[in-house]
């Protein structure tokens, strides 16, 4: 499987723009800039995509390894935070909160880890990874 999706930049770096649009066209056109980077400017940003992707990643992939274990989630829920220092992406911080009847939170811990260390964004960032769960009432 490959998925694609096509930047254009005009411009300089500050002062320029630039659109994003993603091969399903969920993105399609989207702007981004110096401004919805670094500042509060409309539009999206690649750290803001790469958070995204983690949430999205770590929690379908949470789902898959409580479903072998015997437990179905009601709720799963990730906030990903992405850590920019000095030009460098340097940390993911995943925040869960699930609900998974019949579960303790020591085993949505270890299931959690699981997922953090084996889902396929996961296995694909060169940076430090960190974890805080919650289970739900």
């Amino acid at each position: 499987m490959k998925r694609n999706a096509i930047a254009v930049w005009n411009g300089s770096g500050k002062e320029g723009h630039g659109h994003l649009t993603t091969q399903s066209n969920v993105l399609n056109q989207t702007q981004y800039s110096f401004n919805s980077r670094f500042a509060e400017g409309i539009g999206t940003n690649p750290e803001e995509l790469l958070a995204a992707a983690h949430a999205g990643c770590f929690s379908m992939k949470l789902s898959f390894v409580l479903g072998i274990a015997g437990f179905t989630p009601e709720h799963i829920q990730t906030v990903c935070s992405i850590t920019l220092e000095e030009g460098v992406i340097k940390q993911s911080h995943l925040n869960l909160t699930a609900k998974v009847p019949g579960i303790s939170l020591e085993q949505l811990k270890g299931f959690a880890e699981d997922a953090k260390l084996n889902c396929p964004v996961s296995k694909a960032l060169n940076m430090e990874l960190t974890l805080e769960t919650t289970l739900a009432e």
